[in-house]
């Protein structure tokens, strides 16, 4: 199977279950990887037979801006939506990671994996 991954991508935004966290908000990076067939617009050379990744990028983004106490419910709501909105995905993995999390060490990220098969 083909894929499309984003990587990298960095948001800054207020995810955490601590009252601070919601008012001043930390740094999170999200990684994307979905599977889907991508021979035909390997041979088109069109953005309609193919998963556009700006189309997912955006609901990276506009599912990131809404408050959520777990990673896991940003994770699940992104998985939801990719398999909700384009029907070529197959398969969808996305990591989010909460950059220097509060947890009372030197810590560089907390990530979460989540997986989605149709």
């Amino acid at each position: 199977m083909d894929a499309i991954i984003l990587e990298n991508i960095r948001i800054y935004t207020n995810h955490g279950c601590l009252t601070e966290e919601s008012k001043i908000g930390s740094n999170y990076r999200v990684d994307l990887k979905v599977e889907a067939d991508l021979s035909t617009s390997a041979e088109s050379d069109q953005l309609e037979d193919t998963v556009d990744y700006v189309h997912l990028n955006a609901i990276i983004k506009q599912e990131m801006a809404i408050r959520s106490k777990l990673l896991e419910h940003v994770g699940k709501r992104i998985l939801d939506r990719i398999f909700n909105e384009l029907d070529m995905v197959n398969f969808a993995e996305v990591k989010v990671c909460k950059l220097n999390p509060p947890i009372g060490g030197d810590v560089e990220g907390v990530t979460i994996l989540m997986t989605k098969h149709r």
